[in-house]
């Protein structure tokens, strides 16, 4: 029963493997520099290769064996290269009319050949590389015919006819369907992705052909907006069978598909800021990140400990060398002895092989100067200053001192409250609004004020907060604004009836999936897609469950984390109260506990896991003899330092975080409330560049709530945060005497902003805006000229509707003309 849960007690195979994370108790081991590429997506092949779950292996042979049924009832030999187009074109034919019968069995055999076709015709293919280039070519030739829209018709029958299991336990066998079609419409939409790279005129057409389809239309039949629908009807329970791995991973990429990644949003956003006059961006945030190099991780108290311990023992080796000099009168031989003590010394103690230290880079001075400042006792560092001299002479290579890595920015509210603030210290009253008369302040003031200025950045964000505030200010000029129907508005529009439910939905599986969280009776199964029908009696089988339920996890991860991002960033793009409206509901559903509740975790050990089987990865397993596997081949296939995929998760949350954290004082002391700091900060033990820069963001929005103790014992990690961090002129987080951080504020911060969204959604999106402002329309004529949508059952009845409510009662009238009169 434990294992259909998701949970085992194998402790043979915590031994034998080594797959399982170390505990948070167990002492965390240093973590090397990541050589990690931060991008949209993974390599095409491993994205193939996480669609498909290792309790699929099946299926391949079931899809063959049908794919050779459907060539031999048309007399063709069973290869599809082998063909001509004319034969191709009539097994296509074929496989489109087997499609629109109405037994089931039929239609699921002809989609199973579909997928094998999609596939690569992997029976054919003699490597990874013929079968990536066959699966594109047939991707191709099949969407001419239509089998796109034909197989999204497919998956909307299956939601429709919504199975209601009365089984205890489900298996992968109850989404066998949903996890044929899903793989379908998967692989065209992820060769659409990879398509962007391809020079060809065929691959151009299918491009734009396929977006338009996904695109369109703006309702509840939008592709996305089934997804969507189909997440939150698994975490009601309703459908608990939903192969919800394949669903996110779906959905992600038509998000990403339909409205673009970096690259895109970088453009569109230059776009944006062309058309409403502000000047384009020069920096690239990625760029910027990836020439940075990680830091070396803060000191824990353990470590602190240990270096008040070594301290102690470097005082009395120094004391012992000083004794033995004077002691010898020969210089010489004072200078060997000393020598042979330090080295026998310093065999002791490990602390003392910065004294044979030779620098051969800066990088490697620079981690001993981090290791160094990262000890926190000055007086261990000053009681080794007696054996200072039997360092080296060779001088180290010199640091070349760069500057910060970002430009300065100063916002228009920071420098009103600048003179504010000045104004009336110098003058005693102050001037909303104006930040040009300087007259009756002092010259270091005009000089600040220049400074200001030369840093002012507008934000598209605040250029629309002021447009919005001038059109509710004005509603009669300036309410008729047109709406370009980009991609993300159009998105947005059908997603806005059910927005709300979609993140909450989303947040729930993301609960499920995330490692600290326990297991209880009452949480969804998200791993029921994968599940076999018997339980696993050999050893190799449990290894196999055992990597494949964590394998689900950690993909369904990487899925809502991608799709929470693109989701704010590029909804931030298109309107600022679009976001804010996405982010409420995000901070609402208690996002900001979940993601710190991810990060409290050895996110060391999480990043480096290997919760993969190489020989059972997709197409490896098909191409040749099939996988045999055992205890010997299990391990067989290269691993890489680092999971790609749980790097992505975490620095995608940390995104996630610092967008619905930003500038927002309540949401900043709820990380303070739930005590994010330590976790954070324990969280810098990743040695990756972009990723410790986003906890940095994180622990610098809320230093100055955390007290001067926090910030006297974690100078280190206050450094690193002015080195590496954007600098906001007149920002005061590092000591903190913020006036509107005052608590009583939190509150109404949130309702100002809820309200103006709301005025937002009423103005641009509800079709009665403003009732004071529309005349009043009290006609007949008008009410009875209005269109009414009856319903079938009410038309069914319509005989009996006029005799019960028409024929059989009596209307005077003459009186109700006389009452419409007046």
């Amino acid at each position: 029963m434990d294992v259909f849960n998701g949970k085992r007690n194998t402790p043979k195979l915590k031994d034998s493997m080594g797959r399982k994370q170390k505990q948070d108790s167990e002492e965390e081991s240093d973590c090397p520099d990541l050589e990690y590429n931060y991008g949209d997506t993974d390599t095409h092949l491993c994205e193939m290769a996480e669609l498909y779950s290792y309790s699929e292996l099946e299926d391949y042979q079931i899809n063959i064996q049908e794919f050779e049924g459907i060539m031999k009832a048309l007399d063709f030999k069973p290869s599809w290269h082998s063909l001509s187009v004319e034969n191709k074109n009539m097994v296509v034919s074929r496989l489109l009319d087997s499609l629109e019968v109405s037994d089931k069995t039929k239609r699921m055999s002809a989609a199973r050949c579909v997928l094998y076709l999609l596939q690569g015709c992997w029976a054919e293919c003699q490597s990874d590389k013929d079968q990536q280039s066959n699966a594109k070519e047939n991707v191709l030739f099949l969407y001419k015919f239509g089998v796109f829209n034909i197989f999204v018709n497919l998956l909307n029958m299956e939601i429709e006819s919504v199975q209601f299991h009365r089984k205890t336990q489900i298996n992968c066998t109850d989404s066998t369907n949903l996890r044929i079609i899903l793989n379908v419409l998967y692989t065209f939409v992820e060769v659409l992705r990879v398509s962007e790279f391809e020079t060809d005129v065929e691959f151009k057409e299918f491009r734009e052909n396929l977006l338009l389809d996904i695109g369109l239309p703006y309702t509840e039949d939008h592709i996305i907006v089934k997804l969507l629908g189909m997440i939150t009807k698994f975490c009601s329970g309703l459908a608990s069978y939903y192969p919800m791995k394949k669903v996110l991973l779906l959905l992600w990429k038509l998000i990403l598909v339909l409205l673009g990644g970096m690259d895109t949003l970088a453009n569109l956003k230059n776009e944006y800021r062309k058309n409403v006059e502000l000047p384009e961006l020069q920096e690239d945030p990625i760029e910027i990140i990836k020439s940075m190099r990680s830091s070396s991780p803060p000191p824990s108290s353990t470590d602190m400990m240990n270096a008040q311990k070594r301290g102690t023992r470097q005082k009395r080796m120094a004391y012992n060398l000083n004794a033995l000099s004077y002691k010898l009168t020969d210089d010489s031989t004072s200078l060997s002895i000393c020598e042979e003590g330090l080295i026998k010394q310093s065999s002791l103690d490990e602390s003392l092989v910065v004294m044979d230290l030779s620098y051969q880079n800066d990088e490697d001075l620079q981690d001993y100067e981090d290791q160094q400042l990262g000890m926190d006792d000055i007086s261990s560092m000053k009681n080794i200053q007696e054996i200072n001299d039997y360092r080296p002479q060779t001088p180290p290579t010199p640091l070349i001192i760069k500057g910060l890595p970002w430009v300065p920015k100063v916002r228009h509210k920071d420098l009103q409250f600048f003179l504010d603030q000045t104004r009336i210290k110098f003058l005693g009253f102050k001037l909303d609004n104006d930040i040009e008369t300087l007259i009756g302040l002092p010259d270091p003031i005009h000089e600040s004020v220049a400074i200001l200025k030369q840093y002012m950045y507008t934000s598209l964000a605040d250029y629309q907060i002021k447009k919005e505030e001038t059109i509710q200010r004005n509603p009669l000029i300036m309410g008729n604004d047109d709406v370009e129907q980009t991609p993300a508005e159009v998105l947005y529009q059908a997603m806005l009836p059910n927005l709300p439910q979609h993140m909450i939905a989303l947040l729930k599986i993301l609960l499920a999936a995330s490692p600290t969280s326990k297991a209880k009776s009452d949480s969804i199964n998200i791993i029921a897609d994968i599940l076999p029908v018997d339980v696993p009696m050999s050893f190799s089988e449990s290894v196999k469950l055992e990597t494949d339920i964590n394998r689900q996890k950690e993909i369904v991860v990487k899925a809502i984390s991608g799709i929470l991002l693109l989701l704010l960033k590029h909804f931030k793009a298109n309107h600022i109260y679009q976001f804010e409206f996405i982010s409420q509901h995000l901070v609402f559903a208690n996002c900001i506990p979940l993601v710190i509740k991810f990060l409290n975790q050895n996110l060391v050990s999480y990043v480096s896991s290997k919760n993969t089987i190489p020989i059972l990865d997709f197409p490896t397993c098909v191409i040749g003899d099939g996988p045999d596997l055992s205890l010997d081949n299990i391990e067989i296939g290269e691993f890489p330092l680092c999971s790609w995929r749980n790097v992505y998760s975490c620095i995608n949350l940390l995104r996630v975080l610092n967008k619905i954290t930003k500038w927002k004082h309540s949401r900043i002391m709820m990380l303070v409330i739930f005590k994010s700091a330590p976790i954070l900060k324990k969280s810098l033990k990743v040695r990756h560049a972009m990723m410790q820069l986003y906890i940095l963001k994180l622990l610098k929005m809320q230093a100055k709530y955390l007290g001067r103790a926090w910030r006297k014992s974690n100078m280190k990690t206050m450094s690193t945060i002015y080195q590496k961090v954007r600098h906001r002129l007149n920002d005061d987080w590092a000591y903190g005497n913020d006036l509107e951080a005052r608590p009583t504020d939190f509150q109404i911060e949130e309702r100002f902003l809820r309200s103006a969204v709301d005025k937002f959604h009423a103005r641009r999106y509800s079709p009665q805006y403003d009732d004071e402002l529309t005349p009043s329309d009290f006609s007949i004529n008008t009410a009875l000229g209005k269109p009414i949508k009856l319903s079938g059952e009410f038309k069914q009845h319509y005989q009996i509707w006029l005799d019960q409510e028409v024929f059989q009662n009596n209307i005077d009238w003459n009186t109700l003309l006389t009452d419409l009169e007046i």
